[in-house]
């Protein structure tokens, strides 16, 4: 009987981290084969939750990563990250021209954490463009905030702190 119950529970387990496995691949494939222009072409290692970037702002300003607000400027402010440099939406050309002007004196290898949050990760247009074109000047250590509906629900609704205007 004891053989019986721990056959059950095995059992029991295999389903789940088939699924497991079959649901994490799948979210990598779609990832990688995502329309380009779309926030699911980012790579899932290139994105950041909002309590990771909450807690890398918690240490000293000459330590934390170089945060652009790739959105609305009206978004911009109303809230926005502290110490976030607003940029423009990253899907209008002349935003991707002052986001390179952004970071033309910043290190390649830098931490920075781009965000827009102005509407579900889904149907953002701002962060893929705005992320392609730092990879493509050469920053290998760029970062997009994970915002799953949008910057009110994901970062101000959760108590992590903001800053408005300009």
């Amino acid at each position: 009987m004891q053989f019986r119950k721990f056959f059950w529970i095995l059992t029991g387990l295999v389903p789940v981290f088939f699924v497991f496995s079959a649901v994490s691949a799948q979210a990598q494939s779609f990832s990688a084969s995502a329309d380009p222009s779309s926030a699911l072409s980012v790579p899932l290692a290139d994105q950041m939750l909002p309590a990771k970037l909450n807690q890398l702002l918690a240490v000293p300003a000459a330590s934390q990563p170089l945060v652009l607000q790739i959105g609305s400027h009206i978004m911009f402010q109303q809230a926005h990250i502290p110490g976030a440099q607003f940029v423009g939406p990253g899907s209008q050309p002349a935003a991707l021209e002052a986001l390179a002007r952004a970071v033309s004196f910043t290190s390649k290898k830098r931490l920075i954490v781009l965000y827009c949050g102005c509407c579900p990760w889904g149907r953002c247009p701002n962060v893929a463009p705005a992320y392609r074109k730092l990879r493509e000047l050469g920053y290998t250590n760029v970062k997009v905030l994970y915002l799953a509906s949008n910057f009110g629900d994901d970062w101000v609704a959760k108590g992590y702190k903001t800053q408005n205007g300009n």
